[in-house]
């Protein structure tokens, strides 16, 4: 009966995480950038506003993560999923980019906390299938950031952006509808703690994953990944847009790419779980750099697809091992401190993506932008292989 109650509670985190990311990724994917450009904005102007959102998850994640492990993980998820009800009405107020800016401010901090959260009450809970749990859970969530692209490209050429963030409004609500049916945290009570004794404890945890090198080493591989995946998602649009490609192409052009990753995270999580984290998330950042150093040498939306096919493979890759070597690398009782770095280091390398990305297409075109993404792909590699060993679970 208790693997029975655990498997509802995770579906019924898993399908709340769908539509809550549905509903930020329809925000953004396509429409803020082309949203940015209908209000006048620059490239560099455009890398901007796509960073707001990644500031704020740069901001919380580890203060989430820290109370994860502490607080009620339950009324964490509650709380970020307040904020995907609410932010997705501000967007129908903006009338400037420096507006559009503040609302993907606050945007963002709905993500952090619910990855957070949910990602250290996964890997919690599943020891030896780890990655394939976590892996599941990210393809489920992917569903409905995979309709993104697609839904937001129609409803762009149908009915313009109000139509577009009232859909964005209508998911969020229903994932914080979705989030009320949440069964009460599991985790093992804390000890009761005078409040120093728990920031001392906390700050503890803390200091003791910023000393686990081969950790940060793994998050800086997820966050140069992100990087990429930050300004291919921005600026793919932007580049597609330039070749006359209308915007309901722009969205299969984007939305190909998180189906593929959707489909392909679970074999990816079962293949880290089987041969080991290292060689799969070796073998996704060479698939990515493939993907992402030959978008600037074609133009057809078909061809565009391919490649954000190929990219998108490589990216499941990476990141359906990332995590899960990083809770293989945590003592279990830090695993929300744990995950709380790795996604502030993750959202610093998505949020300097655009901004890079946008200056150097800002200075020197688009053929240049993509080919520093794919350098730095094919960096991380080298480095991910040399400075981390395999540490993952074989079985």
């Amino acid at each position: 009966m208790a693997e029975v109650d655990g498997r509802r509670s995770f579906l019924l985190l898993a399908i709340t995480g769908a539509f809550a990311i549905l509903s930020s990724t329809l925000s953004k994917t396509p429409a803020l950038p082309l949203f940015a450009v209908h209000l006048g904005a620059t490239p560099p102007q455009i890398g901007w506003v796509a960073m707001a959102s990644t500031v704020s998850g740069i901001l919380i994640s580890v203060p989430a993560g820290m109370l994860a492990d502490r607080a009620d993980r339950r009324r964490l998820l509650l709380l970020s999923l307040l904020v995907f009800a609410t932010a997705p009405f501000l967007y129908l107020a903006v009338g400037h980019i420096a507006m559009l800016a503040v609302v993907r401010f606050y945007h963002g901090f709905a993500t952090a906390i619910f990855g957070t959260v949910a990602s250290a009450w996964i890997a919690g809970r599943y020891i030896e299938d780890r990655a394939r749990m976590l892996s599941t859970y990210s393809s489920i969530t992917i569903i409905g950031r995979s309709m993104a692209p697609f839904l937001g490209g129609m409803l762009i050429s149908l009915s313009g952006f109000p139509a577009v963030y009232l859909v964005c409004a209508a998911a969020g609500v229903l994932a914080l509808a979705l989030g009320t049916r949440l069964p009460p945290d599991q985790k093992k009570p804390h000890p009761p703690e005078p409040q120093l004794a728990a920031w001392r404890s906390s700050r503890t945890a803390l200091a003791a994953t910023l000393r686990n090198g081969a950790l940060l080493a793994t998050s800086v591989t997820e966050a140069a990944q992100y990087f990429v995946f930050g300004a291919t998602e921005t600026f793919l649009a932007a580049y597609a847009k330039a070749h006359g490609i209308t915007a309901w192409k722009i969205g299969i052009i984007l939305g190909v790419q998180l189906v593929c990753v959707a489909l392909l995270k679970p074999f990816a999580g079962h293949a880290a779980d089987r041969i080991g984290r290292r060689p799969v998330i070796l073998t996704g950042l060479a698939t990515a750099t493939i993907g992402v150093c030959l978008i600037p040498v074609v133009a057809p939306a078909e061809a565009l697809a391919t490649l954000s096919i190929i990219f998108g493979a490589g990216f499941a890759g990476v990141t359906s091992s990332t995590g899960a070597l990083v809770s293989d690398l945590s003592r279990q009782d830090q695993l929300g401190t744990s995950m709380g770095v790795l996604r502030t280091i993750m959202d610093t390398g998505q949020a300097a993506g655009p901004v890079v990305t946008g200056g150097v297409i800002g200075a020197w075109g688009y053929t240049a932008g993509f080919e520093m993404l794919a350098t730095i792909l094919l960096s991380t590699a080298l480095w991910f292989g040399l400075r981390v060993p395999e540490t993952g679970a074989r079985r």
